[in-house]
């Protein structure tokens, strides 16, 4: 599964907000410099998480965006789900039907199934993980990351 822009850059506008909106709005010109994202495009991603009533948005000179719920109450998996606007990984696993009528082997498909339960991981541990758990563990994180990239860097040099 490759997750879109919409859920990377919306997983960063939201820590954004929860790192910096915590007294007072913030501008979404502050969070586009801050995260190198067009206004454009963060003005698209601010309506659907407004709308899923992520955030809040307040008019005026002193306007901008803060979270709508406190960062604990905010998980990965809200975030992805709202703007991605599904939980499959698949196109077969997006659909209830007996006969999901995606592939050839419609109805028929034994791999379905292993979609549909890689789906259901995967969403249960984003579900987990909330933004205030990553704010509080933001240094630990970070150092898994590297370390998770660097492996991955290394085992493709050893093939």
């Amino acid at each position: 599964m490759r997750l879109t822009t919409k859920s990377r850059y919306g997983t960063r506008l939201i820590l954004d907000l929860a790192i910096y909106a915590k007294e007072n709005p913030v501008p979404l010109s502050d969070i586009a410099r801050r995260q190198k994202i067009s206004m454009k495009y963060l003005e698209h991603l601010i309506r659907k998480l407004k709308d899923a009533g992520l955030i809040k948005s307040q008019r005026g000179p002193f306007g901008g965006h803060m979270l709508n719920k406190p960062p604990d109450k905010i998980t990965v998996g809200d975030i992805v789900r709202t703007l991605e606007g599904t939980t499959a990984i698949t196109e077969c696993a997006e659909t209830g039907d007996k006969l999901c009528g995606i592939c050839n082997m419609a109805g028929d498909c034994l791999s379905r199934w292993v979609w549909l339960e890689a789906s259901k991981a995967i969403f249960k541990r984003l579900d987990e993980i909330t933004i205030g758990s990553l704010m509080s563990g933001r240094k630990k994180q970070i150092d898994e990351a590297r370390r998770y990239r660097e492996e991955m860097i290394n085992n493709k040099k050893k093939k």
